[in-house]
């Protein structure tokens, strides 16, 4: 049975403007600014993602959060994991999680992944612009977690045998990781709690015990761009592709393939339930879709040709294995992401597909 399995869908906080946007984008923006400026870059890519029931939303609304959890918990997925932003004390786009701390309306679990990069300019191609750098030292790796016990102790926090989840995004930038982790797992412990349940996210470094660096589990982040294939054009029809290649250099015919990455969705989703399993515990993650050329000019990379049913496939492998694999409080999922709107990357509803993908969650799901 799979009616104890949690799905939890990662959420991005940005969709509400706040003084760094401001100065670094421009006045009022916000993800959507991105979003509705997006257009198609070659025949058939699906560009702008507008949404459609929850519209274009702003997150200092306590309704807006409402309305997101009634949706999620009535298609199947069990809670939301927040992405999370601090620098050293200084805190971006807090705002919609102390909002949703501090109003009991917002009947959703959750738990926070702690965003630890620098902020830069990457999500527009500009890694190398540093708006925010990241440093790290073990007091304030203090300082940090006494600030997320708040949440900690909320009721509705995620928790696997009354440790409270956390996940850190990419835990190999942190030159003393181990020692951090416990600290972390003896402050939870000094404030009543079994301990801490950590997660690694795999992006950027796979393969990596994360019990070696003072972690429980590692999440699979999805999708992997390491299993991707080449090209989608010049693997379809390379008679087309070298045609339409001398058409893009001559500038008689522009196409968006050559200045972009654009692989396969339906090959993602088989290559990745194909993967070989790791050897140390790891939960899984399925995506949408995947497409931030609403951040990027060029170099965007697009998984092209994503469908509910083939998404749901994915969704009901996933769900198998886990009902396979793990137990009690360890029986979850991740999706990514509720609402990545601007990576095309969503569980929201949009005006093609509507509540398409929601409904095919919830059918592979229960199923």
């Amino acid at each position: 049975m799979t009616k104890d399995i949690k799905p939890i869908a990662i959420y991005l906080p940005q969709f509400h403007p706040f003084a760094e946007n401001d100065e670094w984008w421009g006045k009022g923006f916000t993800e959507w600014t991105n979003v509705t400026k997006s257009q198609p870059k070659f025949k058939g890519h699906y560009q702008p993602r507008l949404p459609s029931d929850l519209g274009f939303y702003d997150l200092r609304l306590e309704e807006t959060m409402i309305a997101q959890s009634q949706l999620a918990k009535k298609y199947g997925i069990y809670g939301f994991c927040y992405y999370h932003y601090w620098f050293n004390g200084k805190l971006l786009m807090e705002q919609p999680l102390e909002m949703m701390l501090n109003s009991k309306n917002i009947d959703m679990p959750f738990c926070l992944c702690w965003a630890n990069e620098n902020w830069s300019r990457r999500w527009d191609g500009s890694d190398h612009l540093v708006l925010i750098e990241q440093h790290y030292s073990l007091q304030d790796d203090l300082e940090h977690i006494r600030y997320l016990m708040k949440f900690f102790k909320d009721d509705r926090y995620i928790k696997i045998d009354n440790k409270p989840v956390l996940v850190i995004y990419r835990s190999e930038l942190h030159p003393q990781i181990k020692e951090a982790t416990e600290i972390w797992k003896k402050e939870a412990k000094d404030a009543g709690f079994e301990g801490l349940y950590l997660m690694q996210m795999e992006n950027f470094v796979k393969g990596v015990d994360p019990e070696i660096h003072g972690f429980d589990a590692a999440v699979e982040f999805t999708p992997d761009f390491s299993i991707a294939k080449g090209k989608l054009l010049k693997r379809e029809n390379r008679m087309k592709y070298i045609i339409e290649k001398y058409l893009h250099k001559t500038g008689i015919r522009y196409n968006g393939h050559f200045i972009n990455q654009v692989y396969s969705y339906p090959d993602l989703v088989d290559d990745t339930i194909a993967k070989p399993l790791m050897e140390y515990k790891q939960f899984r993650c399925v995506t949408p879709s995947w497409d931030n050329s609403a951040r990027r000019k060029k170099d965007a990379t697009i998984f092209h040709g994503s469908t509910p049913e083939k998404f749901g496939q994915w969704v009901k492998y996933i769900t198998a294995f886990t009902d396979e694999n793990f137990k009690g409080d360890e029986r979850i999922f991740f999706i990514n992401a509720w609402n990545e709107w601007a990576e095309g990357n969503h569980m929201e509803p949009d005006i093609k597909y509507g509540k398409s993908y929601l409904e095919e969650f919830y059918r592979n799901f229960i199923s």
